[in-house]
């Protein structure tokens, strides 16, 4: 299995599938990262999972995408209004 999420610090890096679960509605691929270590990650930022269409779509040129941007925003918002 090949991690394929592009801002993934693993991304391109292939590993040794241990097991998958479902676990309430969230997919995970559960890999060896070393002989000591057990790492979890999201099926679709692997290649065994269909990827995101915002990373197909971004490509890389986008961090972020435009909901989450907003949320940061409310976020912030509401952390200063507090701090005042």
């Amino acid at each position: 299995m090949r991690v394929t999420h592009p801002f993934h610090p693993l991304c391109g890096r292939e590993f040794e599938v241990v097991t998958y679960r479902k676990n309430w509605g969230d997919e995970r691929v559960y890999v060896r990262a070393s002989d000591d270590q057990l790492l979890s990650l999201p099926v679709a930022w692997t290649s065994i999972g269909v990827a995101s269409p915002f990373v197909v779509i971004a490509a890389g040129r986008s961090l972020f995408r435009f909901e989450d941007l907003l949320e940061l925003n409310r976020l912030l918002e509401r952390l200063g209004d507090e701090s005042m």
